[in-house]
C-alpha cells in the first residue's frame, strides 16, 4: 500500500494528530501514550511550533505515522513520534530517525521524546541516539463499570461547567491565556459541559478541572485538574473527578485515562479508582 508524506502545521496539523492517534487507539486500546484529545488540550495556547511543520504519512484511509513537535512556555520542546499498530507505515528506525532531525532543526534549546518503558524499540533508539533518560510519569486506566460514586462538595461550594458560564472569563487563562477559552472551542473534542469548576460562595474558582469524551474511541480523558493552594486538602478535586468522570460515562466513555508525575496525584487518582497500566521516561536530547 502506498503512502505519501504530508506536511502541515497550525490547526490542520493539529486535526492531522487528531485523526492519527484515534487511528492508533481503534488499533490497539492499550498502546501508545497519548490521545487525540491530548493533542487538542495542548491547543489551548498559541505556542510557537503552531507555525512548525509536524510530518505525517497517510494511507487512502488517513495518517498512519506522524512526527508532532510541541513547544511549552518555557522554551522547551516535545517531539512525538506515533505510528498506529499493525498498519503499513514506515520502519521504526527510519520514523525516528525522521524525528530526530525534525526536532533537532526547530529546538535550538534541546528537546525532549516521551518514551513508553515497556516500549523496546523506541527506548532502544534513544539509547543508540543518546538522549538521556530524564522524568517519568504514570498512565492509569478506569473502566467505566468501576467509576466512583458522586461526592458533594461542601456547603456553600458550587459544582459549575461552562455551560453555566458561558461569558465569564475562563478559570484556565492566568495559566493558559487569554485566549485559553476560544482556542478550546476550536477542539473538535472539547465539550463546555465537561469543563468543571468549583465556585466558593463568594464566587471565587477554587479549583477547576476538565473532561475530554472521544466518540470515536470510546475513551474519556482527564486533563487537567487543578485546585488552588489556599482550597487544598478540602476534598474538592475528589468532588471534581467523580462528577467528571460520570459525565464521561453519561456520554458513552467505556473506559477513562489520567496520567501524572507526582505521588500526590497518584494517590488521588488512585483513591477515586484508577489503576496505573504503564510508565513513560522522558528522554532528552541536548542543544550542542
Amino acid at each position: 500500500m502506498s503512502l505519501r508524506e504530508v506536511r502541515a502545521t497550525g490547526f490542520e496539523a493539529m486535526m492531522l494528530a487528531t485523526a492519527l492517534l484515534q487511528r492508533a487507539r481503534l488499533a490497539d486500546p492499550r498502546a501508545g501514550l497519548w490521545e487525540a484529545a491530548d493533542v487538542q488540550w495542548w491547543w489551548r495556547s498559541p505556542r510557537l511550533s503552531d507555525d512548525i511543520e509536524k510530518l505525517f504519512w497517510v494511507d487512502h484511509q488517513g495518517p498512519v505515522a506522524g512526527v508532532l513537535l510541541t513547544s511549552w512556555a518555557d522554551d522547551t520542546w516535545q517531539c512525538d513520534p506515533v505510528t498506529v499498530p499493525g498498519a503499513s507505515r514506515p520502519e521504526p528506525a527510519d520514523l525516528w530517525s525522521r524525528a530526530m532531525e525534525h526536532a533537532g532543526k526547530h529546538s535550538v534549546n534541546g528537546f525532549e521524546v516521551p518514551v513508553r518503558d515497556d516500549d523496546q524499540t523506541f527506548r532502544e533508539l534513544a539509547r543508540r541516539s543518546g538522549l538521556t533518560a530524564g522524568d517519568q510519569d504514570s498512565t492509569a486506566w478506569m473502566d467505566a463499570a468501576d467509576r466512583p460514586l458522586a461526592q458533594v462538595s461542601a456547603e456553600g461550594d458550587e459544582l459549575i461547567d461552562r455551560t453555566q458560564r458561558k461569558d465569564a472569563p475562563h478559570p484556565m487563562r492566568h495559566r493558559n491565556g487569554e485566549n485559553v477559552s476560544k482556542r478550546l472551542e476550536q477542539c473538535s473534542l472539547y465539550d463546555p459541559a465537561l469543563d468543571l469548576a468549583v465556585e466558593t460562595v463568594d464566587g471565587r474558582v477554587a479549583g477547576y478541572s476538565l473532561y475530554w469524551f472521544d466518540p470515536n474511541t470510546k475513551v474519556g480523558l482527564v486533563e487537567p485538574v487543578r485546585v488552588e493552594d489556599e482550597f487544598q486538602r478540602q476534598g474538592l478535586a475528589r468532588v471534581m473527578l467523580s462528577a467528571g468522570i460520570n459525565r464521561l460515562v453519561a456520554r458513552g466513555a467505556q473506559r477513562v485515562k489520567v496520567s501524572y508525575e507526582t505521588d500526590a496525584a497518584a494517590a488521588l487518582y488512585e483513591g477515586v479508582g484508577f489503576r496505573r497500566e504503564s510508565t513513560a521516561t522522558w528522554f532528552r536530547a541536548s542543544s550542542e
